[in-house]
């Protein structure tokens, strides 16, 4: 499986779990029309875009080119890959009818159409054995560091994550994607210890 070191911004969870299964790569996404309103989200992609860099991948239909704008609205344009997906008729297995335009969605294309839209929006492959995410942070290290199974964990990740600014309500596995993208293990512990002082 290949690894793409920029963020992928898609539309929803089965959109993310599609991609999941195909590539290695942190993917977020926006649920739906959520991201209008929510400025936590919306500071997390500024921060993914400043750190790794963005590919914003919504479905070909209205609503995917409404969020994809929206998203280009309030992240600079140089921190922006766009990858499209081809118009082709159909619906998703799961749904029992077409979405109004009756298009797939990102969800619903073949892995090999979902690469080649990566590639040609320019995204950063790296071989599996690349060094630059050898030393990735892990479960195991949340555990070790205090963040995950133990006494204190739970308000010690709470704080970690307000000393980042991100939004409280982050699963586990998307804090492990958010700290994967913008820092070293290094720094996660230095950062941890210093919280563990102050809690």
């Amino acid at each position: 499986m290949l690894r793409v070191k920029e963020v992928i911004v898609v539309e929803g969870r089965y959109d993310r779990n599609t991609l999941r299964q195909i590539v290695d790569a942190v993917v977020i996404e926006t649920k739906g029309f959520g991201i209008f309103n929510d400025r936590q989200k919306q500071k997390l992609l500024r921060t993914m875009a400043e750190t790794r860099g963005l590919i914003i991948l919504t479905d070909p239909d209205g609503a995917g080119f409404l969020i994809r704008n929206h998203i280009k609205s309030f992240i600079p344009p140089e921190l922006v890959k766009q990858a499209y997906v081809p118009d082709i008729p159909g619906k998703e297995r799961r749904k029992t009818k077409p979405s109004r335009e009756g298009k797939l969605g990102v969800e619903g294309m073949r892995a090999e159409i979902l690469f080649e839209a990566l590639r040609r929006a320019g995204a950063s492959f790296e071989d599996e054995n690349s060094a630059a995410l050898d030393s990735a942070i892990t479960k195991t290290d949340l555990y070790r560091l205090g963040l995950s199974g133990k006494e204190n964990s739970a308000r010690l990740r709470a704080a970690l994550i307000r000393s980042l600014d991100l939004p409280e309500h982050l699963s586990a596995d998307a804090l492990l994607d958010v700290l994967n993208a913008t820092m070293s293990l290094e720094e996660l512990i230095s950062r941890t210890a210093l919280l563990a002082t102050e809690t």
